[in-house]
């Protein structure tokens, strides 16, 4: 029997749904996938197919509960030796955790986060990576590392005081402990709380309506976003200038206000003007 897939990966109608996929272990991240998602993150990134991606856990319980403390961390901390393929591929190449949670700053397609369940440690950074978020009323967010002796390394401790007010994100760091949804909506650390039921079909909806935009457009606006934050003024705007006028340079640039002026739907194509 063939093992079912550690991630599963859907596309339809310029979105693509990824799936963590081991609800019996509750979506922790394993080598195998750390490794698929690490490629999906490159291949989706030059796919002008998809305009917007849509991250969620199998289940109900979790949506991600970090690395896997028997497989993944163990491989990490040189303390396990590899015993299959995925983890010698994990082990040839460390750095795929960080691809796959989006620890950099060079994926500029709309990511939306679908958290059905529980998101800690891991999880919760890879929530953090994300551009919008809904979240089940039943789930909770935490960055647990610091209880386990760990620091979190998969991007939260540089983002998340960029993304929440400081008394907010040194309560989420320092303390340890998750905070259930209502609390990280008012902390602003995600955008809707729904009931579990609802948590996908929001997010695709939230996705579809991202993925009306015209796809570079879409993606220089989160461009300059990400590589204008933290940088001085004029640095920011020299970014965002750049940005402009590359996305004056499409097809989609005319075709947006051209479809205004007669009154019809823009048809997008995501390519350089003729």
């Amino acid at each position: 029997m063939t093992p079912t897939p550690h991630l599963l990966v859907e596309r339809h109608d310029g979105v693509a749904v990824v799936t963590l996929n081991r609800p019996e272990k509750r979506n922790a991240l394993s080598p195998e996938m750390v490794v698929r998602l690490a490629a999906f993150w490159q291949s989706v990134a030059d796919d002008d197919s998809v305009r917007a991606v849509v991250v969620t856990g199998a289940g109900h319980e979790a949506f991600c509960a970090g690395g896997d403390l028997g497989t993944l961390i163990p491989l990490m901390m040189r303390t396990r030796a590899p015993q299959d393929e995925w983890e010698i591929q994990f082990a040839q190449d460390r750095k795929q955790l960080h691809a796959a949670l989006l620890r950099s700053a060079s994926f500029f397609k709309p990511v939306i986060a679908a958290i059905n369940g529980n998101a800690l440690a891991g999880g919760a950074e890879f929530v953090m990576s994300t551009d919008l978020r809904v979240m089940s009323d039943a789930a909770t967010i935490g960055v647990t590392e610091v209880r386990r002796g760990l620091i979190a390394s998969g991007g939260s401790l540089v983002r998340m005081a960029r993304q929440v007010p400081w008394a907010h994100a040194m309560e989420l760091l320092l303390l340890g402990e998750p905070v259930g949804a209502e609390r990280a909506l008012a902390m602003g650390l995600v955008n809707r709380v729904v009931p579990p039921e609802e948590v996908l079909p929001t997010a695709l909806d939230l996705a579809r309506r991202v993925s009306l935009g015209a796809p570079v457009a879409l993606e220089k606006t989160k461009e300059v976003v990400v590589l204008s934050s933290g940088r001085p003024l004029e640095e920011a705007f020299a970014i965002e200038t750049r940005c402009t006028k590359e996305n004056a340079a499409t097809e989609d640039a005319k075709e947006g206000p051209r479809a205004f002026m007669e009154k019809r739907p823009p048809v997008f194509r995501g390519r350089a003007a003729r």
